[in-house]
Formats: C-alpha cells, structure tokens, sequence
C-alpha cells in the first residue's frame, strides 16, 4: 500500500495562525467576522469531526478496498499523470456529494452543520460534521471501481478540504478573473454559505468552479445583495451537541410521527430539505423564484 501523509493533521498548526492572522487583519479593518462563543463552536465540531474520522476512516478504507480488491476495471499506477486525472475526477465526486447534500435530507442531515454559523471566517470551515464521513464516501466508489488506489482517493480527498479552508474568508474581495474563472474562490464560496434565496444552493465546487457552471448551479457574489450567512431558519445555539444532531432529531421526528403513508416517510429522506407531505413547505426553488418576482416587479 502507498504510504501518504496526514496532511490535514499537519496542518492544524496553520490553520490556527491563519486564524489569527484573519482575527488580526479584520479587526484593522474593522469587519466584525468573528465572536468569540461562534468561533469555539466552530473549532469545536471541527475537533469533533477530526476525533470520529478515526473511525469513520476505517469504514471509508474499508469500502473502497472492497471495491478496489474485487470489482475493479482496470490497474491504475500511482503516478504523476494519474494524480492529474484523479485531481479532475475527485473533484467532480465532491460536486455532486456536495450538491445532494443540499438537495437530499438525509445528506441535509449531516451538512446543514457547516452552514449552521451565522459568520464568515477562517473557523467556520471547521465547523464540519460529525456524522457524514460514515455514509458521504458512497459519492467517490466509482473511483476504485475505475482502479485508482484507495490510498491515492483519501489523500486526494484531503487535499481538497485543505484547499477549501482559505476561501472562507471576508478578508478577499476577488482573485484575478482567469482565477475567479476556474477555481473556487472566497466571493463563490461566500455565495454558497448565503441563506439569501437568490444564493441558495449555488455554488458547489470543491476546487473548480467549472461544475457549477456546466451544471447550471453558479451564481456570482452581487453587488447589491450583501450575502447573508446562516440558514433560512437558524438554529441559534453554540452547544456542539445541538448543532451536530439538531437536523438529525426533526427528521427522524418528520420519518416516525404523525398519521402519514409509509412513501411520504421515506420522501423525507430523499427529498430537499424544506419538503412537507402536505405541501406546506417551500424548498430553496420555491424561495428563489420569489425573490426574483420581486426583483422583476
């Protein structure tokens, strides 16, 4: 087995003087981006998710060396040429793991905890999950099946949540438009952490933006339509516990009470989050078109 490093564990020490650095660089320009009781949170679920990965690790390998020892279609080296086709195609596996996490609820369940924060800063990417790394590896198993090692797809993996940590910042207006082009920046990320209708469920990307913009889900940050982060119903708490099992609570509760069919209790689970049975609810679509009634009015 190829032998990778931990790199996210190596990085813990710059993640926390990047932090720094933003608290001090914000504070001189006077963006009021971090609160002290948001930014523990953060750190918290993020320590959490790092604490679980050891064991949500071990059934992420598991999977995929199932999958790579007995049904793989082809030998893929571990070599410069296949890091490349592999940086393209993890990157797709996380747009679309991405984008059914907002468009499923039962992935909802599991990522609505990185949108629970109501700031924007370096601590908020890492305010991650601490359920989804047991169910959210299904996304990439077409990777082993294809014959790429799965010591290659973790650390590709890694390096992807690497990236995704500095553009969660207000400190970057723009990059440079051939950058803004291509890659995941902090002004499409800003928009993806928006609970603005116009800028719900944008912008998926991992590190390409390319996704969004051939599957028809970019939106670029608007002038006049100052992002507004958090959720559409926020949940107001800085307790770890409540924000890692909030959502899973009101949907086991959606699933198992109340006089409905068994097809509406699974709908639950597959459909956007927002869903009713008795159609009570709107979805981020329904949200969307209304606003921009209202801009054409």
């Amino acid at each position: 087995m190829p032998e990778f490093p931990p790199i996210i564990l190596y990085a813990i020490p710059f993640f926390a003087f990047a932090m720094l650095l933003e608290l001090f660089i914000t504070t001189k320009q006077n963006i009021k981006t971090y609160t002290v009781k948001d930014a523990i949170s953060s750190i918290a679920m993020g320590l959490g998710n790092v604490f679980l990965g050891f064991f949500s690790k071990l059934i992420v390998f598991a999977a995929l060396y199932f999958v790579y020892d007995n049904f793989r279609f082809f030998t893929i080296p571990v070599a410069w040429w296949s890091f490349i086709i592999l940086f393209f195609l993890d990157d797709l596996s996380y747009y679309w793991f991405h984008r059914i996490s907002h468009e499923n609820r039962l992935f909802w369940a599991s990522h609505v905890i990185h949108h629970s924060s109501q700031h924007y800063n370096l601590s908020t990417a890492l305010r991650q999950t601490w359920t989804g790394g047991f169910y959210s590896f299904i996304f990439w198993l077409w990777l082993p099946l294809l014959g790429f090692h799965p010591g290659m797809i973790v650390f590709q993996m890694a390096i992807s949540l690497l990236y995704q940590f500095w553009i969660h910042t207000e400190t970057i207006n723009k990059m440079p438009k051939w950058f803004e082009a291509f890659f995941n920046t902090p002004s499409h990320h800003r928009v993806h952490h928006g609970s603005n209708p116009i800028y719900l469920d944008r912008n998926h990307a991992g590190i390409l933006i390319i996704w969004d913009k051939m599957f028809g889900t970019f939106q670029s940050e608007l002038k006049t339509e100052k992002v507004s982060y958090g959720l559409v119903d926020n949940i107001d708490t800085y307790n770890p516990f409540i924000i890692a099992f909030k959502e899973w609570t009101a949907l086991i509760k959606d699933v198992f009470s109340g006089k409905i069919s068994l097809t509406n209790r699974l709908k639950y689970l597959v459909k956007p989050p927002g869903w009713k049975h008795d159609g009570t609810g709107k979805l981020s679509t329904d949200l969307r078109e209304e606003w921009l009634k209202n801009q054409n009015n």
